[in-house]
């Protein structure tokens, strides 16, 4: 069954808002802006590879002030691999591995409306979970043992040694699904693409720079396969921490 956790018309958590940077600009539009803070802001355009198109593709440029205008990419395929489960309404992502960048962190739910934790992924509660046929949203800060792999090799020919990595994402109910990664975008502004999906896509994102730095970079990835996972693997120990 597929569910929102919370329907996308309620309130959105400004703790996880100020992870990623944005702000809702109008209801039912799902475009977004950075806060605005001291200091000079960068008007970068966005960039995107993926393996539909290696090389960057030219896209929209953002006007900081008035929101992100978004030139849609090429869409993921629609078909799950076969035996893809359909998702239990109290499923929920627990891990997300990253084998090739060596990041593995545990994932919470968003506990309040602070700023983001530290040591630990967090799951958007206004998408969805892995096996809904929707998007899985997925996001840390780009430190040392949590996205800062992501936001590194984003850097080098705009991440497209990423492409083709398996994204292993473990739930609650002792499965693992692999994703691939199919795309990586940097600088974006737009939340737009994830809350229009119509086929399951994980996307991860971390920042690109210290709080208030417009821009996010997002890898997307496609399913893959599904397996079981033991107990251990799927419940890792979370520590979170107030980030310094």
């Amino acid at each position: 069954m597929r569910k929102l956790v919370e329907s996308i018309g309620t309130r959105v958590i400004p703790g996880i808002l100020i992870a990623l940077g944005v702000t809702m600009m109008t209801a039912g539009l799902f475009t977004y802006s950075s806060p605005v803070e001291a200091g000079p802001l960068i008007d970068r355009p966005p960039v995107v590879v993926s393996l539909a198109t290696p090389t960057p593709a030219p896209r929209a440029t953002f006007d900081l002030l008035a929101g992100a205008s978004f030139v849609p990419s090429t869409p993921l395929p629609d078909p799950l691999p076969a035996g893809w489960p359909t998702d239990p309404s109290d499923r929920v992502a627990t891990r997300v591995v990253v084998r090739d960048l060596r990041v593995d962190l545990a994932i919470i739910r968003p506990q309040d409306e602070t700023y983001p934790l530290c040591d630990v992924a967090m799951y958007f509660i206004n998408l969805y979970q892995p096996g809904s046929g929707q998007a899985i949203y997925l996001y840390a800060h780009a430190r040392s043992g949590m996205f800062l792999p992501i936001l590194d090799a984003s850097k080098v020919a705009n991440g497209e040694r990423m492409l083709g990595m398996i994204v292993d994402v473990y739930t609650s109910d002792d499965l693992v699904f692999h994703y691939q990664v199919m795309e990586v975008r940097r600088h974006q502004l737009s939340l737009g693409d994830a809350f229009s999906a119509t086929s399951e896509q994980l996307w991860l994102q971390t920042s690109e720079g210290p709080k208030g730095t417009p821009g996010k970079t997002q890898v997307i990835a496609r399913p893959a396969s599904m397996s079981k996972a033991g107990a251990g693997d799927a419940h890792p120990a979370a520590h979170p921490r107030v980030c310094e």
